[in-house]
């Protein structure tokens, strides 16, 4: 029996265009599951995503939605919910970063990062484990962050939101695990992505982020592959509430 094994598995990644949800999308696909991808700017036909998930032989159906519009949101969870199968793999891994000292952080900037990076993820949490709940089984993973664990700087609206993440993913792991839903998180440390491109663009930051990392190097979005099909998968039936770091040791610094 390979525990590993997703075939026949129905997943949704939301954030799936580049970076760490392409590399998640690309990895449930290998492992066997079809996809449907969300994101703003997902092209409907020819995206990377799409070109990837097919190359493993899986199906996949893009969905275009503004996660920082809450009506766009609760549309695609009914959208979901229409579907002839049910989502087996909800990857809450959508997320947006405003930078700017917290003096001066716009309530714009605050009211948008905390809606997409965990209004979002919960709706979408609450509207599909539900359906998850009513079949006894699911698999609903967080993209949370070393800010998670730590304050961050220049980012206090991130830094909230993904604090708020891992509390999320403890409060419905406490509700839902005896039903048979997993939720969890994976904390990635410092991913070469979009998100993180200001500060490698920072020679002093730069090296201090590198020389504080033991694994040496910025993470790639593929060193999450392994992390998300585990969580995924049955072989971690009896994980619950956890938030796991994959950041080239940075927390046991």
């Amino acid at each position: 029996m390979n525990l590993f094994d997703l075939n026949g598995r129905l997943a949704v990644v939301t954030g799936c265009r580049r970076g760490i949800g392409l590399a998640m999308a690309e990895a449930l696909a290998a492992a066997g599951a079809d996809v449907i991808g969300v994101s703003a700017a997902l092209e409907q036909t020819g995206s990377e995503v799409a070109d990837r998930v097919h190359a493993h032989g899986r199906s996949f159906l893009p969905y275009r939605a503004d996660l920082s519009d809450r009506d766009a949101v609760r549309a695609l969870a009914r959208w979901l919910g229409q579907r002839d199968r049910p989502i087996d793999i909800l990857v809450n891994n959508a997320g947006t970063i405003r930078r700017a000292p917290a003096a001066e952080h716009a309530d714009t900037d605050w009211d948008h990062v905390l809606e997409v990076d965990l209004s979002a993820p919960f709706v979408l949490a609450r509207e599909v484990g539900r359906g998850m709940i009513a079949r006894g089984s699911g698999k609903i993973i967080f993209t949370a962050s070393m800010l998670s664990f730590q304050g961050g700087i220049t980012v206090p609206g991130y830094a909230a939101a993904k604090s708020g993440i891992a509390g999320l993913t403890r409060a419905l792991a406490n509700e839902w695990a005896r039903h048979g839903v997993n939720v969890n998180a994976i904390a990635p440390g410092y991913i070469s992505t979009d998100n993180t491109q200001a500060l490698r663009e920072q020679p002093e930051r730069n090296q201090a982020i590198l020389e504080r990392i033991p694994a040496g190097r910025w993470g790639r979005p593929e060193d999450l592959a392994g992390i998300t099909v585990f969580l995924a998968s049955e072989a971690a039936a009896y994980l619950h509430g956890a938030v796991i770091p994959v950041d080239g040791g940075w927390l046991a610094r």
